[in-house]
Parts: C-alpha cells; structure tokens; sequence
C-alpha cells in the first residue's frame, strides 16, 4: 500500500503496473467517507470526525485475480488503485465535480443513521448523469455505520428497495469494523473490469498504452478525442 499522497515509485514509461484505476467517493458531509477509504487502505479507524476539505485521496496496490466474470480475461491484474474522497459540503461542488470525468467508478455513501443523507442520494445521482463520463457509470451503494444499530433511522430493506431502483449493487458498511468494506470495493472493480475489458476486446484501447485516466478521457477512439460530448463515451 502507498501512503497519502505518496506518488507510486516507478518510471513513467514502464510502470509496474497494469491498470492505474481511479474510484471516487460520493455522499453528504459526515456519512464517513473518509474513514471507509481509510478502512479500505490501512485497516484502521479514527473516532474523531475531521471534514475533508475539497479533494483528497488514499493509494493501494492490489492484485485483481477476476473470480470467472463474464467477460474478462482470467489472467491476473497489477492494479493501483487511487481512492478520491470529495469534500460532502456544498460550497465544495464545484471543485468536486470536476473530478468526476476522470473517476471510472464511484463509491456513493448514505450513514444509516441519517435520514437527510439517504434521501440524498438521488441528488448525488443527478450529479454523476450530468459530471461523469457517461449517463451510465459505474455505481455502488453503501450504508454506512451499520455498528451503530441503536440508532438506525434507515432499514436494511428500504436501502435495497432504493438500491434496485437505480440498479446499484447494495452494501451494509462500517468503517468502523471494517464490515463489507473490501467487499464492497471488489465489487465496483469487477464492474470496472468488466466494462473494461469489453472496451478491449472491441480494439477501441490498447493496454500497452495503459490506463491512466476516466473513460471519459482515455476509452474514447484516439481521433475523437476532441468531442467532449457524453454520447462519445464509447463504453456506455
């Protein structure tokens, strides 16, 4: 694992990677986002509530070995996972979001224990159809503090009616505990994976080039790259 805003030791033209794959976390002020990626990275946890400030982000290397997905190739991944945290606050969105374009897949956090943050989840939704790279990105749910049961405002099984909804994989998280955490992140890569390697297979990437941006920007055909348009994202 790279510590915080450690750049990964490597030459620019022969990284010791495969994928350098950029997830970004969603979600109101408070919900813990910052403690899941911390829980995500270090396996550590720290009580005391500090609120990020506009962007920040964790790193981890990984091994991605694909569990039979339809799909992708069956040969194991060097992946360099970077975990953007966004500020929840309003007066931070507009620096938030123009990060947005370059994330491949997003980790979009409720706290169980807040009714406000779970109604606003759509909104958030709004924000990625409107910022991301394409109307469809990749998605997942998390209700986060499942370790603070006694004061649970939002049911398991209204989560998940709200999840099937839009169609996101739904988990029940802690940061605290650690619960579903990594579960949860494994999931969004599969998803990455997959879509990814469905770009591959139709030659419309090449892999030596790597992958060192949001499909908005690196999964597009090389001569189209100067139409910003969303419809030109071509794995959507």
């Amino acid at each position: 694992m790279i510590g915080k805003g450690q750049l990964p030791n490597h030459s620019p033209t022969t990284p010791d990677y495969d994928y350098l794959i950029k997830f970004l976390s969603l979600g109101d002020s408070g919900v813990g986002k910052t403690s899941f990626l911390y829980q995500y990275t270090d396996g550590s946890f720290d009580g005391k509530f500090i609120s990020t400030v506009g962007i920040d982000f964790r790193e981890k290397r990984i091994v991605y070995k694909p569990q039979n997905l339809e799909g992708t190739s069956r040969r194991s991944q060097r992946i360099h996972l970077q975990l953007w945290d966004t500020a929840g606050q309003e007066r931070f969105r507009s620096l938030t979001t123009a990060f947005f374009r370059d994330a491949m897949g997003f980790i979009l956090i409720f706290d169980i224990t807040s009714e406000q943050s779970f109604l606003n989840i759509r909104g958030w939704l709004d924000q990625l159809k409107t910022h991301a790279y394409c109307n469809d990105p990749d998605v997942i749910l998390c209700g986060n503090k499942v370790d603070l049961f006694e004061k649970r405002v939002v049911s398991e099984e209204r989560a998940k009616q709200e999840a099937q909804k839009y169609g996101l994989p739904y988990f029940e998280t802690s940061a605290a505990t650690g619960q579903n955490v990594t579960k949860a992140i494994e999931t969004l890569l599969d998803l990455v994976m997959v879509r990814m390697q469905k770009v591959v297979e139709s030659s419309l990437f090449s892999p030596s080039r790597g992958l060192t941006g949001g499909y908005g920007s690196t999964l597009k055909l090389e001569e189209n790259n100067e139409h910003k348009s969303k419809s030109s994202c071509t794995s959507c």
